[in-house]
Formats: structure tokens, C-alpha cells, sequence
């Protein structure tokens, strides 16, 4: 278990035992379409929700699985394509859209209430928000360097000796270089803004997370890996120079970390003599019905043919136009303004300039 930044809301390892059973249990629940083959292997991510009633009994609101993004030379203008399929970035926009859903009907859910006369939602009371990882989210670890990456030096020092904490590490991967951030540096950034991100932000206050868990390694931990000095620490550091720099309501959030048991075999990289194999499907599934598989070397819906590559069907209702779309579509005092006036994606976003881009 790992050290908390304040004192644990329920016993750890319940907890850990608790996130990644939920979680597991709905992925074997989904069919095996997108799921690893032979010797491929994945990340699951997980967001889940806690009530007060049964704290140790989570409700699996979105997950998702997925190692690839874009290189730089494949994203789109356009926003019809995912560029980032990391389970975590994936699994969290599959909660974007269970909200978007729930918020969007006649009985909205009870997890989330009214927070004043405006209109806005803020999450109830006594219910959390927790994020369960398979393993180390990336840019935790340093990677080996590449040419463009003229401050990886830097990157070094952050990561074990807490030094520079403004550096930003892009995704690492094979060929074309990515431009999306590292799964540790967003994480980060929910950590400051909260999970909803910009759109939502209009109508939704902050949602933080109260725990991050995260699968334990079959092989232990990397030489020289220490979670104080890699995870916490970093985090916390990070947050600490940020914390006079925050506007209403925002602030910064230190989630408890916490370690669950060594994950099925298909979430696990395998070493050794065996090259290892990852998945080229990332899954997204949420409680409101989502159910998708996006191939994450094209940002396109799984069985996209090169004929229908720009055809409106093959888009992922996660990639930022479909989100954009869900926004808009809401019949809320706060959101038809913008309809109405036609403001552009980027423009709504620039509504709140400590989101933008998030």
C-alpha cells in the first residue's frame, strides 16, 4: 500500500482488492471483440464511483483498454480522429460521455446534484470518484531519448529526484513521434482541473479523484523505482507550485495511491526472451451503454475500411467533434447560448483558459 496524502477514506488493501475486482469483472463481462489474442497483451484502465452506503462495493462507470496513439504525421485537423487511445486518456472520456448521457435525461443520476441556483452539478456527498490502473501509468518511468526531446535530461531528474517539475514528457513509441502527453503528466492535470475538462466545466464544478490504484508488477518493481520518489512525490510537487495559482473552484487534489494485486496475464508486458506484443484495439465501454472498439493506429472505429477512412460512420463517438456534438445537444441555459450564437469548438474552450486544450 502506499502512502496516503491524508487519512485513508476505507482500509487500503480492501480498497485495491475491491477497484481492481470491480473493474476485472466488467471487462471479462464484455464480449472478446478488441480484447488481446495469443500473446498480445493490454492496459485496462478504469473509472469507478463509491457511495457512502457501501464504500467498499464501487460502481464501474467507464473503462477502457489501449497503448497507441498517432504519430504526429497522422493527426487530424478535423477532430474526427482519437489521437490518444491509452486506456486511462480513453477510459476517461467514456465517462465525459456517460455524463453527457445522464445529465442529458429526465432523471439524472443521484451521484450527481445540484450545486446552486445556476444550473450547475457537483458530485453528491460522501460519493468519490477513483481511477484503477493495470499498471504504471507512462511517463512515470524515463524512456530512452529522442532527438526532438532536447530537455530529456531533465525528464531524468524529475523522475527521481523531483527537481524539474514543469517538464512535460511526450508518449514513447515506435516510428512516427507522438505529440500526446504521457498518461502520468494528464493525470497530473486532472489532479489541478479535475477530470471533466473544459466543455463540461460550464456546467459541471471540479471533479476530483480520491484514489488512483494501480496493479502490481509480476516481475516486482523496476531497479531503482521507488513509488515515494516516482509517483507521489512528483505529484505532489508538481500540484505544490501550482497551488497559488489556482482560480475558483479549482484547487490542487492529491488522490491516495494505493497498490492492487498482479493483474491477469493480458495485462501483463512479458520479458524476457519473448518480445512483447501489444494490442492494436482499445475498448471503451461506460455504464450509460457505450460499447466501442477503435483501432488506435488510425483513431477510426474498429473494421474501417480505407474506401470509408473519412465517412462520418467510422468516427468514435470519443473523438472531440462527437464530443463537441454532445455538449452542444444539451438542453441547458448554460450550453444553448452557444448554440445559438454558433461558437466555435475552440472558442468555447478559451471560455476557460486554465482548461484549454485539456
Amino acid at each position: 500500500m502506499l502512502r496516503p496524502s491524508s487519512p485513508r477514506p476505507q482500509d487500503g488493501v480492501q480498497w485495491a482488492e475491491a477497484a481492481s475486482s470491480a473493474a476485472l469483472r466488467q471487462y471479462c463481462a464484455l464480449p472478446k471483440k478488441g480484447k488481446p489474442q495469443g500473446r498480445e497483451s493490454t492496459v485496462l484502465a478504469a473509472f469507478l464511483l463509491s457511495s457512502p452506503e457501501n464504500p467498499l462495493n464501487p460502481t464501474v462507470l467507464s473503462l477502457a483498454t489501449g497503448t497507441k496513439c498517432l504519430g504526429a504525421a497522422r493527426l487530424g485537423p478535423r477532430g474526427d480522429l482519437v489521437h490518444d487511445a491509452h486506456a486511462e486518456v480513453i477510459a476517461r472520456r467514456a465517462l465525459l460521455r456517460l455524463i453527457y448521457a445522464e445529465i442529458g435525461t429526465d432523471n439524472p443520476p443521484s451521484w450527481l446534484v445540484a450545486s446552486g441556483t445556476d444550473g450547475r452539478w457537483r458530485l453528491n456527498d460522501g460519493h468519490q470518484l477513483h481511477l484503477y490502473i493495470t499498471q504504471i501509468p507512462c511517463g512515470v518511468m524515463p524512456v530512452p531519448p529522442s532527438p526532438l526531446e532536447v530537455r530529456r535530461e531533465q525528464l531524468d531528474t524529475m523522475v527521481n529526484g523531483c527537481n524539474d517539475v514543469g517538464f512535460v514528457q511526450r508518449k514513447p513509441g515506435r516510428g512516427d513521434t507522438t505529440l500526446s502527453v504521457s498518461c502520468f503528466d494528464k493525470i497530473t492535470r486532472w489532479c489541478a482541473v479535475g477530470i471533466q475538462g473544459a466543455l463540461l466545466s460550464h456546467i459541471l464544478e471540479p471533479l476530483y479523484l480520491s484514489t488512483i490504484t494501480i496493479g502490481q508488477s509480476p516481475d516486482g518493481a523496476s531497479e531503482g523505482f521507488c513509488i515515494e520518489n516516482n509517483v507521489v512525490k512528483v505529484l505532489g510537487t508538481r500540484l505544490s507550485c501550482l497551488s497559488r495559482k489556482f482560480p475558483e473552484p479549482f484547487k490542487p487534489n492529491k488522490p491516495l495511491f494505493f497498490e492492487a494485486p498482479i493483474p491477469p496475464k493480458e495485462f501483463q508486458q512479458t520479458s524476457g526472451d519473448i518480445p512483447p506484443l501489444t494490442c492494436g484495439y482499445s475498448i471503451c465501454w461506460n455504464k450509460s451503454g457505450l460499447h466501442e472498439v477503435i483501432l488506435g493506429t488510425t483513431g477510426r472505429k474498429q473494421g474501417t475500411s480505407s474506401k470509408a477512412a473519412s465517412l462520418p460512420s467510422t468516427e468514435s463517438l470519443l473523438c472531440k467533434i462527437r464530443l463537441a456534438e454532445a455538449f452542444i445537444s444539451l438542453e441547458h441555459p448554460l450550453v444553448t447560448k452557444f448554440r445559438h450564437e454558433k461558437i466555435a469548438y475552440r472558442a468555447i474552450k478559451v471560455f476557460h483558459p486554465i482548461l484549454y486544450g485539456f
